[in-house]
């Protein structure tokens, strides 16, 4: 026969196991949570990914991407430390974070490698460029005359008449040859009529003209030009 007494007692029972049950529930819960561990294979992907960018010299051919990298690794970082203060721990964030941060990295790596191979062929080319002109420059020049036409002068420089020629009241006219390389440039000039106190204005002022390049069939050549340089008072 139930009694009172002993729904009681059963009922207090039940609500005990409830309880009982709840508590390993939660126990569980705070264990599992509690001992979560950080993606340390993807925080350590992604602190290599940038450290290979910088071995790649990222921040001399990628300093954008590298910079991005950069800020990503930064909040990957702060969440780390946050989670290291806290006593239930969730490293879902963390893990987003560090796959970001490893994506910003491969890419600063990527740019670095395409920006050095296009900085190289750029220095590839200037020194072929460079080596092309000091062949060029090293071609016996050609004369005045027959198919080679006076070249066209496109910068024109006026002398500065020296205040000691003035004041010895020396004016004349300073013959000089000069040699234009392929590229329409004075590279060399020399005086063939000389007025002493007046020789070196003249070649100040020569030696910053500028032509048209001379061809030669078609190709661009260094030519000989005498000019004259009328100093008048």
């Amino acid at each position: 026969m139930k009694t009172p007494l002993n729904r009681c007692l059963k009922e207090k029972d039940a609500m005990c196991a409830i309880v009982r049950f709840r508590a390993i529930a939660l126990g569980l819960a705070i264990t599992v949570t509690g001992c979560a561990s950080p993606p340390s294979a993807d925080v350590d992907a992604a602190k290599a990914a940038l450290d290979r960018a910088v071995a790649d010299r990222a921040g001399q051919y990628a300093a954008e991407s590298l910079k991005a990298a950069q800020d990503a690794r930064a909040p990957l970082d702060a969440e780390l430390k946050a989670q290291e203060g806290k006593w239930f721990k969730s490293y879902d964030k963390t893990k987003e974070l560090a796959v970001a941060a490893k994506a910003a990295g491969d890419k600063a790596a990527a740019d670095a490698v395409a920006g050095k191979k296009k900085a190289d062929a750029v220095a590839a080319k200037e020194k072929a460029d460079a080596a092309a002109a000091r062949a060029m420059a090293k071609m016996a020049p050609v004369r005045i005359g027959g198919q080679i036409r006076a070249p066209t002068k496109i910068k024109d420089v006026k002398p500065v008449y020296p205040a000691i020629a003035q004041s010895a009241r020396v004016a004349g006219v300073v013959t000089i040859e000069a040699t234009i390389g392929p590229d329409g440039k004075v590279i060399d000039a020399k005086v063939v009529r000389s007025i002493p106190l007046l020789d070196q204005a003249a070649l100040d002022a020569v030696r910053q003209w500028e032509y048209m390049p001379t061809l030669l069939n078609g190709v661009p050549v260094p030519v000989l030009v005498t000019v004259t340089i009328n100093f008048t008072r």
